[in-house]
Formats: structure tokens, C-alpha cells, sequence
């Protein structure tokens, strides 16, 4: 039986090292604040206290952290998954983070005789919860095939993308999707509100045409109700895109509409609404339009 390691049990992480455990396979968990590590243990898994720690234990480490700096810290800094971790450790990433970092932390690993996978999820907390996460992999198919048991405990579709890098560039794209269809919801809502339509029955009728998406068919619903809690963080679709342009820029893609939709949730994060779901950017739109989306989708002036 494969030995798991989890460390980071954030909204997302917590969910995917518990449905590793539902799963049957040992587990160790390690986070900064204990409440979560405490849970996890009261169903099952073993504690850690140190990155290091962590990887001595175990045959397979996963990391699920906020940015970049965490990962490098927590895999190559003091007490980290590399000064714990010996040859023939397999280290996966869950993390959104930038391609380039994932390369080198490849490389790193790559010395000391330790795969790593970069493995970006996309389905957020609720795919997290019901392990139906999409679940995108760079790095080597051999040790891919190794944690594939594991990885089917969390998610419901894992796509082998391509090199080390290969799975951070595709959720980059898939990042650019999401915060398209997020502000382009709501600026349907708001143009249906304040032309003089009912913006629930614009919803009914154009999500079952070419319209049809994920955020239409899950978000709406929150919004009416007037819920705009997370779900994804907004100040982490922030952080997402500022990686998508910034490696835009390393290669010289042109991004204008991705660059207009990290303003406005620049803006958000400005205006102190970077805790609130990534759906709430239609906050900043409502601003600017002078109406409020109450939850009888009628129009109200702000």
C-alpha cells in the first residue's frame, strides 16, 4: 500500500487528503494551523509537524499551497520536502503556481532522485469535496502511472498533459476560461437588468443553447440568493491570472481580453473584496452600471 503525504489543507486541500484517506491509503498530514491537522487525525491519518517530516514518512508527497514562494519554501527551504525526502520519493503539486517554478523544482528534485508531477486541479471546493476534480499533469508518465491509484481517489478526469511545466500552462488556459465566464455572467445579468428583462429568465433561456457552461449552470443560483461567499476565492483568480500574464509576457503572447479581466479583479482585491467568490466580480460591474442584482433579479439603484 502506497504511503500518502498532504501537505496544505486549505478549502481545497483538507477535502482532497481526506478523500485520500477514504481511499484506504495511509496518510500524513502536515499544515500551519493544526485545527485542520487535528480533524484529519481524529478520522484516521497520522500527524507531522515539519515538510521534512512529512517526506521521510512516506512513498508519495502532495503539496497544496497559495503561490509560488510557498512551494519553493516548503519543498527546497529549511526543514523542507527535499532535506526529508529520499530517492525514489514521488512529489505531486496541486497548487496553481507559475510553469516555470514547477521546472525548477523539477530539476531540484530530479537530483536528489525524486519525481514530481505538477497537477493543478480545476472543480473547485466542490469538486474537491466530491472528488470529481479535473485534474492536469505534467512531468514523467512513468511515475504518473504509479500514483494513478491515488490520484482517482480525488478527481474524475486526469489528463498526462505533457512535460514538467506542461500541467501549471494548462491550468493558466484554464484559468483564462474561468474568469471569462465569470465576467461575461455578469455582464449579462447586468445588461438583461437594466435593459428590462428579468435576468433568472434570461439565465433559463440561454443556458440551454450555445451559451451552456459550468458557470452559468452553478453560479446564478448563489448570486439571486444574494450568496457571493467562496467557493474560489477571488483573490486567488487574482493570483491565477497575474501568473497567466506574467508568463505571457516570457513569451510574448498578446492577451488583451484576459488583461481587462485582471483589472477588474484587481479591483476587487483594491476595493477589499478579495475574500468573496470569483462570481463577485460582478460587484465592480454593478458599480460602474449603478444597479444592484438583488435576489428577485429586479433592478435596484445603488
Amino acid at each position: 500500500m502506497i504511503k500518502v503525504g498532504y501537505i496544505g489543507l486549505g478549502l481545497m486541500g483538507k477535502s482532497i487528503a481526506r478523500n485520500i484517506l477514504k481511499g484506504g491509503f495511509p496518510l500524513v498530514v502536515h499544515n500551519r494551523s493544526r485545527a485542520a491537522v487535528d480533524e484529519l487525525v481524529s478520522e484516521g491519518a497520522e500527524a507531522a509537524f515539519s515538510p521534512a517530516e512529512v517526506a521521510a514518512k512516506v512513498d508519495v508527497v502532495f503539496t497544496n499551497l497559495p503561490d509560488s514562494p510557498d512551494i519553493i519554501e516548503v519543498v527546497q527551504g529549511t526543514n523542507g520536502i527535499l532535506s526529508g525526502g529520499k530517492s525514489g520519493l514521488i512529489y505531486i503539486d496541486n497548487s496553481t503556481i507559475k510553469p516555470a517554478v514547477s521546472r525548477t523544482i523539477y530539476n531540484a528534485l530530479a537530483e536528489e532522485g525524486i519525481s514530481a508531477l505538477d497537477a493543478p486541479v480545476s472543480g473547485g471546493d466542490i469538486g474537491a469535496q466530491n472528488a470529481t476534480l479535473s485534474i492536469m499533469v505534467g512531468g514523467d508518465s512513468k511515475a504518473l502511472e504509479k500514483v494513478l491509484p491515488v490520484l482517482k481517489c480525488t478527481g474524475k478526469t486526469i489528463t498526462h498533459v505533457g512535460a514538467a511545466g506542461a500541467g501549471q500552462i494548462a491550468k493558466a488556459a484554464n484559468q483564462i476560461m474561468v474568469a471569462a465566464q465569470m465576467v461575461a455572467m455578469a455582464e449579462l445579468l447586468i445588461f438583461s437588468q437594466k435593459a428590462g428583462a428579468d435576468p433568472q429568465k434570461v439565465i433559463e433561456a440561454i443556458r440551454g443553447g450555445a451559451a451552456q457552461c459550468w458557470t452559468l449552470d452553478v453560479k446564478p443560483p448563489r448570486l439571486f440568493s444574494g450568496n457571493r461567499t467562496p467557493g474560489f476565492k477571488a483573490y486567488m483568480q487574482a493570483k491565477d491570472l497575474n501568473i497567466v500574464m506574467e508568463t505571457a509576457r516570457e513569451y510574448g503572447i498578446p492577451l488583451p481580453s484576459t488583461a481587462i479581466d485582471m483589472q477588474l479583479y484587481t479591483a476587487m482585491l483594491q476595493q477589499n473584496l478579495g475574500m468573496e467568490d470569483n462570481s463577485a466580480v460582478i460587484a465592480i460591474l454593478e458599480n460602474l452600471a449603478g444597479i444592484h442584482l438583488n435576489e428577485y433579479g429586479n433592478q435596484e439603484a445603488l
